[in-house]
């Protein structure tokens, strides 16, 4: 007697979700392959590439996935650095969140409820329109979107006076084991009822569940901005520098950190004039108007006696040009060598004068151009390893580097990442920053929420 043909995982996900929701063909398959990691990384082609429209769409999504052991790999706009997108199983379903972008904003009560595919930068650009404020600004910010942002818990220059991704989440509603449905959070400032298991999910890289919505608070718009170089002909006075404009009871709203290799990088890949020194700070603050001038010119004040020269932009214009030069710094770094390690560690600002020359120790050990830039008002460094890919035993020397550069982090007190996460590039890391109890308990956290290893599996803990 003939068997019974059992349909394949995959035919059972277009039989419940349609075949405009689930692509199979091997042109978008090998697409949702990659993100923006720059260094080789453990891939596969996965089986099929979702695109759910609705919570209800991925609650029957992830009933399927659990009943026929299907690996998900949820996906953003791919704009991660360290491999959390990357489907590793072959029998896996990329899950693009890219068609569930909408939100909706209560300015009475200055809070929004959003899709994981909106885009960053849309959304900043309403909420402003509007007399209010979404802080967080990763670099990727004009096509990163914000559930990406959630589930990396992304900075970048402002968190320094605003905080992470992490402070703005409210609440989340997210999908985890067997298609269940759990809603964590109110749009609410103070709650504080059992344990936190919003901040838990924010951060997670979904390897604890789906998100399908969040709830962010917002908060006023700053009445005014400025923003200032500060140049430096000595890169150890730069620390010093940092802790004197911190410890006079400025608090700049974004404080970005370029050196002599980075500075060039930049003006030879898009010139925007910026001066040929040893490194120089981009300073911003904002608030009142009068606070703003008072800021700047104290900043001034403070920096000249160490001979440090603080040039004010004195139009919008002027500004841009300024930050664009440091939000195009990391395509700007593919000009001084065709391979690019860039690890963003955080070292305590106490610790910067001290941390930074023995990041150089380590590349002139290694033999190495390092590029270091990053948002040192809070003390995450970009440490760029730059090498040559068609050079094996070069790249080698890179990949040594960085283990080095991971200790001399951890020597002062830091972390292994301060916004890109740990994904799988940063796994085995992760462990010497938590020490073997701590692993064991994350390991926990991850079997209680997913107990088949299904939601991107590989990333963050290895089970």
């Amino acid at each position: 007697m003939l068997g019974i043909l059992r349909k394949k995982p995959v035919d059972k996900l277009i039989e419940v979700l349609g075949k405009g929701r689930v692509k199979t063909s091997l042109v978008e398959r090998k697409l949702y392959a990659y993100d923006a990691t720059p260094i080789p990384i453990e891939r596969a082609l996965p089986s099929a590439v979702v695109f759910p429209e609705s919570h209800e769409e991925v609650t029957l999504l992830v009933k399927v996935c659990y009943e026929e052991g299907i690996p998900i790999f949820p996906r953003g706009a791919g704009s991660g650095l360290t491999g959390g997108a990357v489907p590793t199983l072959e029998k896996g379903v990329v899950v693009s969140f890219e068609r569930m972008n909408r939100f909706e904003l209560n300015l009475d009560n200055a809070t929004a409820e959003v899709q994981p595919g909106v885009i960053t930068a849309q959304f900043q650009e309403q909420v402003e329109r509007l007399g209010l404020f979404y802080p967080p600004d990763p670099s990727s910010y004009k096509y990163s979107t914000l559930g990406g942002n959630i589930a990396e818990n992304a900075g970048g220059p402002r968190c320094l006076k605003y905080g992470v991704t992490r402070e703005y989440v409210l609440g989340l509603t997210a999908v985890v084991k067997e298609g269940q449905t759990l809603r964590t959070g109110n749009p609410v400032i103070k709650d504080v009822a059992g344990y936190d298991i919003t901040k838990l999910l924010v951060g997670s890289e979904g390897t604890l569940g789906l998100i399908t919505s969040a709830t962010l608070k917002l908060i006023p718009k700053p009445k005014a901005r400025s923003t200032a170089l500060a140049l430096f002909n000595n890169l150890e006075d730069v620390g010093r520098a940092v802790t004197k404009i911190f410890t006079s009871g400025i608090f700049p709203s974004a404080l970005e950190f370029m050196d002599s290799d980075a500075i060039r990088a930049v003006e030879d890949y898009k010139p925007v004039g910026l001066p040929r020194v040893e490194a120089l700070l981009l300073i911003e603050v904002d608030g009142s108007p009068q606070g703003v001038a008072e800021d700047i010119k104290g900043i001034e004040e403070l920096l000249k006696p160490m001979g440090v020269e603080v040039r004010t932009a004195r139009s919008k214009e002027e500004e841009e040009k300024l930050w664009s030069a440091r939000k195009s710094l990391g395509p700007a770094l593919g000009n001084l060598r065709s391979g690019k390690i860039n690890e963003d560690i955080v070292i305590p600002r106490i610790y910067l004068s001290e941390a930074i020359p023995r990041f150089r120790e380590i590349a002139r050990k290694y033999e190495l151009l390092m590029v270091i830039f990053g948002h040192i008002g809070d003390g995450n460094l970009h440490v760029n390893l730059l090498y040559d890919k068609s050079n094996p035993e070069e790249e080698h020397r890179a990949e040594r580097a960085v283990d080095e550069v991971f200790e001399v982090a951890l020597r002062y007190q830091g972390s292994i990442t301060g916004e890109h996460g740990v994904g799988l590039t940063k796994k085995k890391f992760l462990k010497w920053q938590f020490g073997e109890v701590g692993y064991e308990l994350l390991k926990g956290i991850k079997m209680l929420f997913d107990p088949k290893n299904l939601f991107n599996p590989g990333k963050v803990v290895e089970l």
